[in-house]
């Protein structure tokens, strides 16, 4: 199930923090603090929800980053399921902004590469996880292919 909390096509495919930063950083500082997501525009049935291609194998580094990304209008993310073969080891749960996240772990074919995040009673929302190493070229090319309906 899919409600209408997306980013259209036009939205920049790096997603800055809502953090704001007490300090400037170097530029080259900040291109790694930002997150990679695209997100398909409008609602209903589909097989992925957009795309995310994560800097490294690290869950613990890269999923906040992921999160604070989305869109302030989708609700709390309370459950995260992703392929335990793709990550490096991770814990079943951490603190993100003072709320717990549920962490999950997936071995079957519905989770081959997806990660999907669930607010419950609000929305479950997958996403293609396109591994870290992938060619740049080929990971836009996968990117928008997942955030096109």
């Amino acid at each position: 199930m899919s409600t209408p909390l997306s980013t259209p096509l036009s939205t920049p495919l790096r997603a800055t923090l809502s953090t704001p930063l007490r300090t400037p950083r170097p530029a080259a500082s900040r291109v790694a603090t930002l997150a990679r997501v695209r997100l398909m525009p409008g609602d209903g049935p589909r097989l992925v929800d957009g795309a995310w291609w994560p800097r490294s194998v690290d869950l613990m580094a890269e999923l906040p980053r992921m999160l604070r990304a989305l869109p302030h209008s989708w609700p709390q993310i309370v459950h995260v399921t992703v392929n335990s073969a793709m990550w490096s080891d991770f814990p079943g749960r951490m603190l993100i902004a003072n709320h717990v996240l549920q962490l999950h772990r997936g071995t079957g074919r519905n989770t081959p590469s997806t990660v999907c995040l669930l607010a419950p009673g609000r929305g479950r929302w997958d996403l293609l996880v396109i591994p870290p190493h992938t060619d740049e070229a080929e990971a836009m090319r996968l990117m928008a292919g997942a955030a096109t309906p």
